[in-house]
């Protein structure tokens, strides 16, 4: 009875040897700083990951839109559930570190050729080929197992912060086509009236055939836009429904403008250095690293030899009245040692194979580096430059409206052509539908960097 629980403590202790190299991580294959920081408002965090997204998304609709998205999301329920479907992997890799010990009752009755018919009764417990692990396999094994649970935890985690930034992106879509949209509708109307205007004056011999022609051509292209707008409208409706993974309330809060701030968009950047703990599909791929190389000391002890172990304790009788009596004891101890001898070069093959993935494990580690890092400079890019282009395309507008209000004026007078008018009009317009989609890029752009900055995990 006492051999038969010290075996499993004394397989546990043997089991202390590992094949699997140490790991060295490459060094970061980025700069040690950034280019250049925008200007930071007195107070606000260190970095940007240390923003709550509620912090980063002004608006209320937004916000809200958002807590709807996570949790009705259909790819981050798939992330989370690919996250436990890992941890059961991890726990039945590991399970076999440890005996397995299981209890069992039977009985057999049988005849021989000598007519006497024989009785045999068992009950006891047994373990069953328990392999004791010299070399450290199941135990590199369970450790790849357990990485490539923390990575795929790193994966939700990316997924969690990718949503959040496909919300807002597909928000701010949706609030240019509505604002494009009423922008368009509106000038369709002041067009349509200046059309009546020009057909009016035709009427009574004011005005020519051509400018009738150009004001219906000048109204027709409006009545175009309107409908390309409200097609732009309904198509980021459906992809923001698509995100939420349901239909847009009814009483959701009402939105800020894009001239109303609602996306925060000076942001703190921090280090370089902050990415390797920040940005969660550069911790993916450094555990699925980890894993690679856990995996090369599993391929590694597979050459040596094998020692399992088989063992059973309990009672056996020819009669089922005797089974539990103290004559009835039996007990078995079997070890059994396998070398691998001859496997065709399999074992080889499996080696090289192990490392083979450990250095694409490394690659792609650097290459998440490096995509992080080029994230953040397009991020801090677009916040060095969309302020100024903003006044700017501001400024163009004001130009705009001033010369189609000169040009009315002058078209009244008689003293400029329907044509300039025309031009002057379109030109407004036009720079009145860029400012609108300047605010959206720089939005958009201010939403990427805080993503890269690996902001979006908190509230």
């Amino acid at each position: 009875m006492r051999l038969f629980f010290i075996t499993p403590l004394a397989a546990l202790a043997l089991s202390a040897c590992s094949l699997t190299p140490p790991l060295v991580k490459p060094a970061p294959p980025i700069p040690a700083s950034y280019e250049a920081t925008p200007p930071v408002a007195p107070g606000m965090a260190d970095t940007a990951a240390d923003l709550g997204w509620r912090q980063m998304l002004l608006d209320a609709r937004l916000q809200r839109l958002v807590d709807i998205a996570l949790e009705n999301n259909r790819d981050l329920r798939v992330a989370s559930l690919n996250v436990e479907a890992v941890r059961a992997q991890y726990q039945i890799q590991d399970a076999g570190r440890t005996p397995a010990i299981g209890a069992n009752a039977g009985g057999v009755r049988q005849r021989g050729t000598d007519a006497v018919t024989q009785n045999q009764f068992t009950s006891g417990i047994a373990m069953s080929a328990f392999e004791i692990d010299l070399f450290g396999r199941l135990r590199s094994l369970s450790d790849a197992a357990f990485a490539r649970y923390l990575a795929t935890q790193q994966g939700q985690r990316a997924a969690h912060m990718a949503l959040i930034g496909a919300v807002a992106d597909a928000y701010l879509e949706q609030r240019l086509a509505e604002e494009q949209l009423a922008l368009a509708r509106q000038t369709l109307a002041d067009w349509r009236q200046a059309l009546i205007l020009t057909q009016r004056l035709h009427g009574a011999q004011q005005g020519s055939g051509l400018d009738v022609a150009q004001a219906e051509g000048q109204a027709a292209t409006a009545e175009a836009d309107v409908q390309a707008r409200e097609r732009a409208s309904a198509l980021a409706r459906n992809n923001l429904e698509l995100l939420l993974g349901a239909p847009l309330p009814a009483d959701l809060p009402a939105g800020r403008a894009l001239d109303g701030q609602p996306v925060l968009t000076q942001l703190p950047p921090g280090l370089p250095s902050d990415l390797l703990v920040r940005r969660p599909d550069i911790l993916q791929a450094e555990y699925t690293l980890v894993a690679a190389n856990a995996e090369i000391g599993a391929a590694r002890a597979a050459f040596f030899p094998r020692l399992s172990l088989t063992a059973s304790l309990g009672m056996a009788s020819p009669e089922l009245g005797d089974l539990f009596r103290g004559s009835a004891r039996s007990w078995s101890f079997a070890p059994q040692i396998t070398q691998p001898l001859f496997q065709g070069g399999q074992l080889r093959a499996e080696l090289q194979l192990s490392r083979l993935r450990k250095d694409v494990a490394v690659l792609q580690y650097e290459q998440a580096i490096q995509a992080a890092f080029r994230d953040v400079r397009d991020g801090l890019a677009g916040s060095a430059t969309y302020a100024q282009q903003i006044d700017a395309q501001q400024r163009v507008v004001v130009a705009a409206q001033q010369r189609q209000r000169l040009s009315q004026l002058r078209y009244d007078a008689g003293q400029d052509s329907r044509l300039e008018l025309l031009d002057a009009q379109r030109q407004s317009y036009a720079a009145q539908q860029t400012l609108l989609d300047v605010r959206r890029d720089q939005f958009k752009s201010a939403v990427a960097l805080y993503k890269a900055l690996g902001g979006g995990l908190e509230e």
